[in-house]
């Protein structure tokens, strides 16, 4: 494995509670219309840089985007997270060839999809863990 490992969102949530940063990878459109996870609850708010845009176009910025926005102190873990746990793992892949500690978060923010195509099975807000989706 080329990055720190895979986590449950579960197990992503306490490693927020010790400290780690959540960035989430996912698209802008997915952020606005999905929801985002409420870090509210841990020291650190999540850090928002898109691994791809719409389209599957990749953001060859990545990796310049999150060393202006990750804390200098390489101490720091960072928890990649993305719809269903696949974008977040090339996302910590590159992190890691950066000099990151990055995990990946099993499942995504939005999980599997149901035998109907509704992504209801697990995954960060279905595992109800802290997100924005109903609050105003």
């Amino acid at each position: 494995m080329s990055y720190a490992g895979d986590l449950t969102p579960q197990d992503a949530w306490a490693k927020l509670e010790e400290g780690a940063i959540l960035v989430d990878v996912r698209t802008e459109g997915e952020w606005a219309h999905i929801g985002i996870p409420d870090t509210k609850a841990t020291e650190n708010d999540p850090l928002f840089i898109q691994w791809t845009f719409p389209g599957g176009i990749p953001n060859r910025d990545f990796i310049e985007q999150l060393k202006q926005q990750a804390p200098e102190d390489a101490s720091v873990e960072l928890v990649f997270l993305c719809r269903s746990g696949q974008r977040s793992i090339a996302a910590a892949i590159a992190a890691t060839q950066a000099g990151f500690t990055a995990y990946n978060v099993l499942e995504g923010f939005e999980g599997e999809p149901d035998r109907y195509g509704e992504r209801t099975v697990n995954g960060w807000k279905n595992r109800g863990l802290p997100t924005n989706v109903g609050k105003n």
